[in-house]
This record gives structure tokens, sequence and C-alpha cells, in this order.
């Protein structure tokens, strides 16, 4: 009865716990959090700038060469082109064998040279004129003049001759950019070999400083004469000590820009710029000849010479085309905007004066000073009297190019 008893006890107490276990108080429901509150802060609304004022386009570049007639050239009908001819044909020596340049020079040799009406119609028929403009539009600019001068010089140097003339140095070095930039066509650099480096040649105060010993082609007298002789770019010299007279002609050059001492002499307040002309520039060195080599260092390009026969003096130095320069009818220019040998047409006044001078020349040379598009070096010749014009001759022009009629744009 015992097991009988505690067994039912055991039910008792089972139920009595599954009765307390149904009436225990549910847990709360969980509290579910609102989803938090996104705040939207309002847009940044930038500030409109105010209206920029777009500038209008710039106007295309006024082109180089404008084509228009002979009629349009001042005084034309007035120029004896038959003095022009012989400069002419000398071109022609070279451009015969370019294409667009045969036919003219094979119609120019035919012609009767002493026929002014044949000449001019020749020029007017094969020819277009074009007026040179510079990239600012511009269609004025500087004209000046240069010419052959006369030095006297030894082959020794002694007494009077002490002012030496070089000959190219051996250790100058000249790179034709071209070979490895097509696109630099007509450029050299100079300079010399130091190491494995090419460095920049000598300047002008450093070639005068150093000497070029060997390297003394003539001597001259007056070191003045010898420095405004690379201006010109040739020259002739009577040697005293032989009695003959040669050539002296430009063979290479430095390498360093062409600076004119006339413009430091402006700029440092001792001339004006009327007054910087050879004749002008001479005065000053004569007033101050302590500074003499101040002024020429100022212009650190050098020329070298080469020595030539002179078997008639009538015939003009050869210009940077190789062909003998025409008194008054041989120009020299820019080649990188006038193509060299080409007839060009010059408008502009006497040097120092307002009379017109307007006549056919032709673009045979060259020059260190020579830069720019409408610019221009009026060769006058030989002697004092081409030195005096030349040394005066600062005036303002315009310049026509004639092309040939096939190669006219």
């Amino acid at each position: 009865m015992l097991s009988t008893r505690s067994s039912l006890l055991v039910s008792l107490a089972v139920v009595g716990l599954a009765l307390t276990a149904c009436t225990t108080t549910p847990p709360p429901p969980p509290i579910v959090m609102p989803p938090p509150v996104k705040v939207v802060s309002p847009p940044v609304v930038a500030p409109v700038p105010p209206p920029v004022e777009v500038p209008p386009p710039k106007p295309a570049p006024a082109p180089l060469m404008t084509p228009t007639t002979f009629s349009a050239l001042p005084g034309w009908d007035r120029d004896d082109v038959r003095e022009a001819l012989p400069s002419f044909l000398n071109s022609c020596i070279v451009l015969i064998r370019r294409p667009d340049w045969s036919q003219a020079c094979a119609a120019a040799r035919a012609l009767n040279p002493n026929d002014g009406a044949a000449v001019r119609a020749f020029f007017e028929n094969n020819f277009v004129p074009n007026l040179i403009r510079a990239e600012d539009g511009s269609d004025t600019g500087l004209i000046t003049g240069y010419y052959e001068p006369l030095l006297r010089g030894a082959r020794t140097r002694g007494g009077e001759f002490q002012t030496p003339l070089y000959k190219v140095p051996d250790d100058l070095l000249t790179v034709d950019l071209a070979s490895v930039y097509p696109s630099l066509k007509g450029m050299r650099l100079r300079g010399r070999v130091v190491g494995k480096k090419v460095i920049p040649y000598s300047t002008r105060a450093e070639i005068d400083r150093a000497e070029v010993n060997g390297k003394e082609l003539l001597w001259v007298d007056s070191a003045v004469d010898a420095f405004f002789l690379e201006v010109q770019g040739s020259g002739r010299v009577a040697l005293a000590d032989t009695g003959e007279t040669v050539r002296v002609a430009f063979a290479d050059q430095n390498g360093h820009p062409y600076k004119a001492i006339g413009r430091w002499l402006v700029e440092q307040g001792e001339l004006t710029v009327e007054q910087a002309t050879m004749q002008g520039i001479k005065g000053w060195i004569e007033a101050n000849p302590a500074r003499r080599q101040e002024l020429f260092n100022a212009n650190p390009s050098y020329i070298f010479f080469k020595e030539e026969r002179l078997p008639d003096p009538r015939v003009g130095p050869k210009g940077a085309m190789g062909v003998p320069l025409t008194p008054a009818r041989s120009v020299a220019i820019d080649p990188k905007f006038i193509p060299l040998g080409a007839p060009i047409y010059l408008s502009t006044t006497e040097a120092a004066s307002e009379v017109p001078m307007q006549r056919l020349m032709m673009a045979q040379d060259t020059g260190g000073a020579i830069r720019g598009a409408v610019r221009a070096d009026f060769f006058y010749g030989f002697g004092n009297e081409a030195g005096d014009k030349a040394g005066r001759m600062k005036q303002r022009g315009q310049v026509w190019v004639l092309m040939p009629k096939p190669a006219a744009r």
C-alpha cells in the first residue's frame, strides 16, 4: 500500500507543478522601436555666378602674302626695271633648277635687256605681286641699309696693323638641325666639344680676350672698322705690305645672336633713337674710347671671314644665295618669310629723307639683324658714299614679293 500511496503523492505533486506553471504571468511583449527618423537637410543651393562676358573670337591672322596687282604697286610705272634684270638673272643661276621658277628664268634669258617695255611686260606676265604682312596684320616695317667697306690692312702683324680678322676656328662645330628635325630647315647649331658635351661657342668678349692664335686671316689698322665689317658681312682690304686689294667674305659665325650696339646705346641713355646711326655710333666711340670694348661686347655675335680674289672690282660680293649682289637692286631679307632669290618690290624713302624710293629688287642675302616678315636691308654697293647712305638708312616701308604665276596662291 506504501508504494501505491507514494505513487499517488508523486502524481499529485506533478499535477500541482503543472497547474502552477500554467498560472505563471506571461512576459510582456517585446518593445518594437520605431525606425529612426532620417533628418534630411535642405539642399545647399550654390550661388549663381554673374554671367561671364565672353570676348568675341579673335580675328584670323592676316595672310602673310596678300595677292594684288602691279597697278597697286606705288611707283611701279616709274621704275626703270631694266636695271633689275641683271640681278634677277643672277638669282636664276640658282632658281632655274627649281620647277616653279624654271619657266620664268628661261624667259628672262631670252629678253632684250635694253627693251624696257619688254622687260616690264616680262615681270607683269610671269609674276603675281603679293603684299607682305606681319602676323599682327601690319604691312609696314623697318628698312635699313648696308654696303661693302674698304679697310686698310696687312698680311702680317706690325705697326698700326694690330686688329685681327679671324678665319673659322678648327674647334667650331656646326650641326645642321634639319638632318634631325626636318621642320628646322635652315637652322644650325654652333658650338664646340668639351669632353663628351657640345657647349656654346665663345662669345665676342671671350674671343677678343683669349685670341684665336694661328687663325688670323689679316691684320687691319682699326678695331672700329673691323667691328663694322662684321656688321656688313663682307668687305675689301687694301694690303699695305703687298699692294693688292682682296675681298673678305662671311665664312661662319659663333652661334650667338646678333644684338645691335645702337640699340644698346639707346637703352643706356647714351644716344637717342635718331642718333643711333653708324655715324652716330662712331662719334660716340671717339668721345668714349675707354668704353669701346664694353660697347662691342654688348653684341656677343662674332663673324669669321675667308679671303676671296677680286678679279673685277665692279662685281659685288656674294650674298647668302652664293651669287653677286647688285648695288641698289639687291636686298637682304628674312628667308623664313620671303623666298631667297625672289624679286621683291620695295616702297620706302631715301636715307634720312622723305623722298620716295620705290624699285624692283632681288632678295639675295640674309643677315643676323634682319628678322621679321616686313624687314629688308638695302645693299648700296661699295665705297664711302655707299657707306654714308647705308649708315643713315633707317626708314619705314612696304614690301611685295613677286611669285611665279604657276606657284602663286
